[in-house]
């Protein structure tokens, strides 16, 4: 479970408001899709869930844990799929996963069981030996995914997880999210491509310009009329203001 209460975050430099009083939760056993048009604080909100960023006011809790008062323990329960690479380029794609199986204490058995599992998942099973800065983009969001799950967290945070995948490798990864959530832990991503969000998720919220516009169930989106679509619901609610 995630529970966001009242998060902001400004952004000091400029003064600007990049989450405003966001209050979310997402319950154990949810696939929760994250939208908004660019720069609507998606990528920010993440960022302060995973204990990247440091928020302005506010409180977040992973599985229980506040990520303020015990950063280590939060951070440990998330698995976490940035939406830029962040990996150590001169590591081959073995070497920088088993470095995350040393971060999150994954015993030698069991990360290999799981790193073979994944690389096969995910085709790269002939590459993973190779070094990270000759892979492709999606090559490097591969080893991005299967080094966030190697250590079978309870809550998985993706942020625009699809971009670069190939559709074998898109399809294993919406899988392994059902997966996730029939298993009773938490599934929380942030994309752009709508078709994808309305069929995987079973909620959705929509921010715009940092604030919370709405958090619709998806079966009951799904129930209305047929012209209702998350993508008009999308539309609709994040127009531009007409200009004066």
């Amino acid at each position: 479970m995630i529970q966001i209460e009242n998060l902001t975050k400004i952004y000091a430099a400029n003064n600007f408001k990049a989450v405003d009083d966001l209050t979310l939760t997402i319950d154990d056993g949810e696939i929760f899709g994250f939208l908004g048009p660019n720069g609507a604080g998606k990528s920010t909100t993440i960022k302060c869930l995973t204990g990247i960023l440091n928020y302005t006011s506010g409180r977040v809790l992973i599985n229980g844990v506040d990520i303020k008062d015990a950063p280590l323990a939060a951070k440990k329960k998330i698995g976490y799929v940035p939406d830029e690479h962040i990996i150590y380029e001169g590591l081959t794609g073995l070497q920088y996963i088993n470095f995350i199986c040393n971060v999150f204490d994954v015993a030698p058995a069991k990360r290999k069981e799981r790193i073979d599992k994944y690389t096969v998942l995910f085709g790269m099973q002939d590459k993973i030996s190779e070094t990270i800065s000759s892979y492709s983009h999606g090559m490097k969001q591969k080893v991005s995914i299967i080094s966030a799950l190697v250590h079978e967290p309870e809550v998985f945070i993706l942020d625009e997880p699809m971009t670069g995948l190939d559709p074998q490798s898109s399809f294993q990864l919406k899988t392994i999210m059902t997966e996730y959530a029939k298993a009773g832990k938490t599934v929380f991503f942030s994309s752009h491509i709508l078709e994808v969000v309305e069929k995987l998720c079973t909620k959705v919220a929509i921010i715009n310009k940092g604030k919370l516009v709405t958090v619709c169930d998806m079966t009951e989106l799904k129930e209305k009329q047929s012209d209702i679509s998350l993508e008009k619901l999308f539309l609709d609610l994040t127009k531009p203001s007409e200009a004066l």
